[in-house]
């Protein structure tokens, strides 16, 4: 029997508690703090809590990094330096970098471990942040905001899934053998 070490997504690291605090300042903040956008149509308005969205966003760009830089810790630093400053976009990382190490995409290796309504949303919620990026702010709706924040345990549930399959794939050097 083979026992590999696990890791809750290798969270820990003083900026994730960072990052998990804003997330959730951001979700406790009155709305009425956002009234400015109260003139704008609906369809024009960003949500209120939007930062929550971009917030999440750039939390997530740092493990995406994370996942990349310890599964592939094997291979020369210089090498995965170059690949990672290649693909230094977050689509180039999710799609044609996770290709290269792992032979398919970050959302469909989500699917394939059973967290399709995850991938979904991290899709979603990509090309909204690149909408709100690129003058589209009311791309980032309550919609949303209120899907993310009822779905984030599945997504750190997905996401602890992944990372210890793509890391233990790739470094099996630390499996216990009984």
């Amino acid at each position: 029997m083979v026992i590999h070490p696990t890791f809750a997504g290798a969270e820990g690291r003083y900026e994730d508690y960072i990052y998990l605090q804003m997330l959730q300042r951001e979700w406790e903040r009155p709305t009425a703090e956002f009234e400015r956008f109260s003139h704008f149509a609906d369809s024009e308005r960003p949500s209120a809590r939007a930062a929550l969205v971009l917030l999440f966003w750039g939390y997530f760009e740092t493990r995406i990094e994370r996942l990349h830089r310890t599964a592939m810790r094997g291979r020369p630093q210089r090498v995965l330096d170059d690949q990672l400053r290649r693909h230094s976009g977050i689509g180039s990382r999710l799609y044609d970098l996770y290709k290269i190490f792992f032979g398919t995409n970050y959302f469909e290796d989500l699917r394939v471990h059973g967290f399709s309504v995850v991938a979904d949303l991290l899709e979603d919620i990509h090309e909204r942040r690149n909408e709100f990026t690129h003058g589209k702010p009311q791309a980032i709706n309550d919609a949303t905001v209120n899907a993310l924040v009822e779905n984030l345990k599945g997504e750190h549930e997905a996401w602890i899934a992944v990372y210890n399959r793509r890391v233990r794939s790739q470094d099996d050097r630390g499996a216990f053998e009984g």
